[in-house]
């Protein structure tokens, strides 16, 4: 069971890794560490694939939320080939977190993420 364990718990580490990444280079090359070349990414406000289109994505949410990081929230939970995580966009000068949620995600064999279907459990206003 440990093997499993730690396979959902990597996936999801190399994942925040990507979100939490700046500048260009460092978001292509989280990107790819994370997903399969045509790995996809859903959510309320997105649905894309590929590397190009999953870092748009990422660095869209940096400039929306510049000085924000993305922190797990809870454990990662997991069977087969899908994982299930919290998460919560955190405000690094006063610790806010005003955006939370959990996704899921479906793993390759070598336990990169296919597939993201993300949930938005707490928004601000207007967004």
């Amino acid at each position: 069971m440990a093997a499993h364990t730690d396979r959902y718990q990597n996936a999801a580490a190399r994942y925040f890794e990507a979100w939490n990444a700046t500048g260009p280079e460092a978001v292509a090359k989280a990107v790819a560490a994370a997903w399969t070349t045509d790995g996809g990414y859903t959510d309320p406000l997105a649905d894309v694939r590929g590397h190009a289109q999953i870092a748009a994505v990422i660095t869209a949410a940096h400039e929306q939320f510049p000085g924000f990081v993305f922190r797990p929230l809870g454990a990662v939970d997991g069977h087969h080939d899908t994982a299930r995580f919290g998460w919560e966009l955190v405000n690094e000068a006063d610790g806010s977190a005003p955006v939370a949620g959990f996704d899921v995600v479906t793993l390759d064999d070598e336990g990169r993420i296919r597939q993201v279907l993300g949930f938005l459990d707490r928004v601000p206003s207007g967004v």
